[in-house]
């Protein structure tokens, strides 16, 4: 089973420069794709075979989350029926017979933190939405989830500490959710893999430099753990200012 996560930063604009072809290319199973910035039937996604599943923020031509997979799910919900982060698209979850996906875009802190307390009540509420579901069958958590858990996950850590996505109480969440029973897959297979990123900045010829962030994230149950074959991230596809990272599991 293969699983693909991708930031599209706008899918109407990621359509123009090649979406269709490259989710295509990587021949996931599953496709979650955050920050879609619209609602489903404003742009024609050609992906014959897929399922489609959308999560639209109330906001229009902001935020938002769909999945496109081949395999039908026993279920479908969207956010947390939670009222306070229900209204920004920022969740879905598919219920198949011996697991969960949710795909997730983590509200960002924002310039000087400004968001920081809501980020955190969305990071409390959302530990306990995963740890209720891994209750009955193990999860498959991927999204762009805001947060570059360590130092070797971005470029310039000394000089972004404390910033938004870098800051010491989202690198806490992500360490109190990785305590919880839950697996980085990519650290899993490349604990010391350094320049790993999937997310640049537009400025200041970031991309080209390789200057990034690891932002973007396939997390499972820990005991999913021993069936993940490949965890991947696919600087080479362009489209946005992050690229899709996949995750292989063993049926």
């Amino acid at each position: 089973m293969k699983f693909v996560s991708w930031n599209v930063n706008g899918l109407r604009s990621c359509l123009k420069k090649g979406f269709v072809e490259s989710v295509l290319g990587l021949d996931a199973d599953f496709i979650c794709l955050q920050e879609t910035k619209m609602e489903r039937g404003q742009a024609e996604v050609a992906l014959p075979g897929y399922h489609e599943f959308w999560n639209s923020a109330d906001k229009k031509g902001y935020s938002g989350t769909a999945i496109f997979t081949r395999r039908e799910p026993l279920s479908v919900s969207y956010g947390m029926d939670l009222d306070k982060h229900d209204h920004e698209g920022r969740l879905i979850t598919l219920e198949y017979p011996d697991f969960w996906l949710v795909n997730c875009y983590t509200p960002n802190a924002q310039n000087e933190l400004a968001r920081i307390g809501y980020r955190m009540e969305w990071e409390d509420d959302l530990l306990d939405y995963l740890k209720s579901l891994d209750k009955t069958k193990p999860v498959v958590y991927c999204g762009d989830l805001n947060v570059a858990h360590e130092e070797i996950d971005l470029k310039n850590p000394k000089t972004n500490r404390g910033n938004a996505g870098f800051s010491d109480q989202e690198r806490a969440a992500m360490t109190r959710l990785l305590g919880s029973g839950f697996t980085d897959t990519f650290r899993l297979l490349y604990p010391d893999q350094e320049g790993a990123y999937s997310w640049w900045s537009y400025r200041f010829h970031a991309r080209e430099k390789n200057a990034g962030w690891r932002i973007d994230y396939f997390i499972v149950s820990d005991r999913l753990g021993e069936r993940v074959e490949q965890a991947a991230i696919h600087p080479d596809v362009q489209g946005s200012d992050h690229c899709p990272v996949s995750l292989t599991l063993a049926e």
